[in-house]
């Protein structure tokens, strides 16, 4: 895989001809995740990921496992992000919740791209923003929403096993998730580390907002 400036150009070049497919105007409620890819990981793992010491520069993405406390969600692995305020775009959306979720500081240049929006069964239209967030040392999770931040390789989500599809009664779609360890991250989180995976790595546009979502997510 490419490293560093080679790996955010390439990111970058692909977004720029990736034709976007946007949430129907008027969505009642409307989300922002950010997609963010530092060029540093970490070995101590949570959950059943591969555990190995120190720092590495093979590319991670930032993820989270929500807070216990939370009403919807609680426990489940997420990108950062949320609710996009009154007069916000979903990238100021976005590096707000960074900053909010995981003490992750960034400014508008670091900002690559759109993916597609996907329509939650919960009711968001969740409009994903690719970030670059260099090496990204110093995060803090936020005790109030986050349990545990998580640098995860971009190298994991190119197994040979992703995604998992699985049938669900009542939907021709079938529910995707991506495997990491020996566990799992469900759409539409899933769905959004998919396309990421296909477009911005493979080179593969692929369309994900079909897929669907295990009945525990609906909330």
């Amino acid at each position: 895989m490419l490293r560093d400036d080679a790996l955010r150009r390439q990111i970058d070049e692909r977004l720029r001809a990736f034709d976007v497919h946007a949430a129907a105007a008027g969505a009642p409620r409307r989300a922002a995740v950010a997609v963010a890819v530092c060029d540093e990981g970490f070995g101590a793992a949570v959950g059943g990921l591969p555990r190995h010491g120190g720092w590495s520069h093979q590319a991670a993405l930032i993820l989270t496992r929500r807070a216990a406390r939370l009403r919807s969600h609680a426990g489940q692995w997420a990108l950062p992000g949320g609710s996009i305020d009154a007069g916000e775009t979903p990238e100021q959306a976005a590096l707000r919740e960074l900053a909010e979720e995981v003490d992750l500081h960034l400014d508008a240049g670091s900002v690559l791209g759109r993916l597609d929006d996907f329509v939650t069964r919960s009711g968001f239209a969740i409009t994903p923003v690719v970030v670059w967030a260099g090496a990204a040392r110093d995060m803090h999770a936020n005790a109030g929403e986050v349990a545990s931040i998580h640098r995860i390789a971009v190298a994991e989500f190119l197994r040979a096993d992703a995604p998992l599809l699985d049938a669900m009664a009542g939907s021709v779609h079938p529910v995707l998730r991506m495997p990491v360890g020996n566990t799992w991250i469900a759409a539409p989180t899933a769905a959004i580390l998919y396309q990421f995976r296909e477009l911005c790595i493979e080179g593969r546009p692929t369309r994900v907002a079909h897929f669907e979502q295990p009945a525990f997510a609906w909330k």
